[in-house]
C-alpha cells in the first residue's frame, strides 16, 4: 500500500479535540476496512505554535484518505503521495 499524508490547518485546537480526532481516524479507518476499503492510520505530527498537523495513513488511494477524513468530519487541506522513512 502506498502511504499518503493529510495536511491540516487546526489553529487553536485542544489537545482533547486532537485526541478525539485522532480516535475518529482510527475508528474509521477500522470500519472503512472492515468494509472493504483497506486504509490504515500510522500517525500524527502536531506543531501547536503553528497549528499544523500532518497526518499519515496507508491506503490504496488519496481518495480513500480524504473519504475516511471526510467521514471523520476532521478538516484537511490536502492529501498527497508521501514516503514514511522510519527506521526499521
Amino acid at each position: 500500500m502506498t502511504v499518503f499524508m493529510a495536511e491540516r490547518n487546526l489553529q487553536g485546537i485542544g489537545m482533547d479535540e486532537l485526541a478525539s480526532a485522532q480516535r475518529r481516524a482510527i475508528d474509521v479507518a477500522r470500519d472503512m476496512s472492515a468494509n472493504g476499503t483497506v486504509v490504515r492510520y500510522i500517525r500524527s505530527t502536531f506543531v501547536p505554535s503553528e497549528g499544523r498537523c500532518e497526518c499519515l495513513f496507508e491506503a490504496d488511494s488519496a481518495e480513500a484518505v480524504r473519504q475516511l477524513n471526510d467521514q471523520a468530519h476532521i478538516p484537511y487541506t490536502r492529501v498527497v503521495e508521501a514516503m514514511d522513512l522510519t527506521p526499521p
